[in-house]
């Protein structure tokens, strides 16, 4: 994966960027397979290598796929990107230990949901009881967060009649 992001970034062909995008959402969604995450993995897979593949090629048709010129000083956007990362890896440093067993989402959240979900509410896929009814809201929201980058996609890829 590393690999492909350093060919995306050394890249000065966007057909290239695009596809090594999609294979990049590809190996991605091998990895979520391999963390026994099959549901993310079926939607980085469809959107990631598919949709989102499909709209890129689309915005290049329309763009004519031609690269900017390059910035004359990239320095600020590197620095605040330099910036990002360090924050955030500064935020994880107070996560818990990957797979710990005493992180409070294995000794409270998941004994809970895997003990409860069905009686609570009535579904009996775990995974679908959590989404649907204890984090419905969320992906409500997430829903609509999609469909609307959808539509702005749409809306910025739609041709214009000239006499319009």
């Amino acid at each position: 994966m590393a690999v492909t992001v350093l060919a995306m970034v050394l890249q000065r062909n966007l057909f290239s960027v695009v596809v090594l995008f999609s294979i990049y959402s590809f190996l991605m969604a091998t990895v979520l397979v391999a963390l026994d995450a099959v549901d993310v993995a079926m939607t980085e897979a469809a959107v990631g290598a598919g949709v989102s593949t499909v709209l890129l090629l689309g915005a290049l048709h329309l763009t004519g796929g031609t690269e900017a010129k390059r910035l004359e000083r990239p320095l600020v956007p590197l620095a605040l990107a330099v910036a990002v990362g360090a924050v955030l890896a500064y935020g994880s440093l107070g996560l818990p230990s990957f797979s710990d067993p005493l992180a409070p989402i294995h000794t409270h959240v998941a004994p809970r949901y895997l003990g409860a979900s069905v009686e609570e509410t009535g579904v009996p896929n775990v995974v679908s009881a959590v989404l649907a009814s204890y984090r419905g809201y969320d992906t409500l929201g997430e829903t609509i967060v999609v469909f609307t980058a959808g539509a702005g996609v749409i809306a910025l890829l739609r041709r214009r009649r000239k006499g319009r």
